[in-house]
């Protein structure tokens, strides 16, 4: 009888207890050294929490990379390092990157984020430059 309770009680307590999962971010990156070059997302605005970046490079033959930085307003300059065509990542509050892509793999990154705006972005020599950015708005 003690188990049978026991059970019952387990069971209602996972049945009340929410449970909180990540949300997910699909994230498209393509093109070719030279040329035009994109990196989408499946949604601009998200809800602060777990978020799981799921990463595809959909370029035929150009690694890529993606790396996720926190911008302290909306309106922040991004640093550039124009003679080596990057971004000064450290001026930037980064959590973390899916780095070394290549072309048709996919990577993930796990992040907990906050409410504010958010900077993906490749940081491969021009990829910046070239397109390879987009902005996420993290609600409360």
């Amino acid at each position: 009888m003690f188990i049978r309770n026991a059970s019952l009680a387990l069971a209602a307590l996972f049945i009340a207890t929410p449970v909180f999962a990540a949300t997910t971010i699909n994230v498209v990156e393509d093109g070719e050294g030279g040329g035009k070059m994109s990196l989408v997302l499946d949604q601009q605005t998200v809800s602060a929490g777990p978020a799981i970046f799921k990463v595809h490079n959909d370029a035929a033959g150009e690694e890529h990379e993606m790396v996720l930085v926190r911008l302290k307003s909306a309106d922040a300059k991004i640093p550039l390092l124009t003679e080596k065509h990057r971004v000064d990542e450290k001026q930037l509050q980064s959590l973390g990157e899916v780095e070394d892509l290549a072309p048709g793999a996919d990577g993930q990154l796990k992040a907990d984020l906050e409410a504010g705006t958010y900077l993906l972005l490749c940081n491969l020599k021009g990829h910046y430059e070239a397109g390879m950015q987009a902005v996420l708005t993290v609600t409360d």
